[in-house]
């Protein structure tokens, strides 16, 4: 019964507690327009500067298309012996 009141606490508050914690709102009486990072002519840029994420994605690509045919050939080899 312990157990099982755990578990319904923990999900409780795994379900709950991101509701409740809300970023705050912009700041009103700034003079932007709200929000974002802080550009030069005051628009609403987001906060990395509009940094591409094409890099590190392509990069996380490749590495699992290798290691996707890395597998596939050892299967392959180990199918083969048999």
């Amino acid at each position: 019964m312990k157990r099982t009141l755990k578990t319904i606490a923990i999900i409780f508050l795994i379900t709950i507690l991101p509701i409740l914690a809300n970023a705050q709102p912009p700041d009103p009486n700034s003079g932007g327009s709200g929000g974002g990072g802080n550009a030069p002519g005051g628009g609403n840029t987001p906060t990395g500067g509009g940094a591409p994420i094409d890099g590190g994605m392509s990069i996380l690509v490749i590495l699992a298309l290798g290691y996707a045919s890395k597998k596939v050939v050892r299967l392959k080899q180990i199918t083969s012996q048999e």
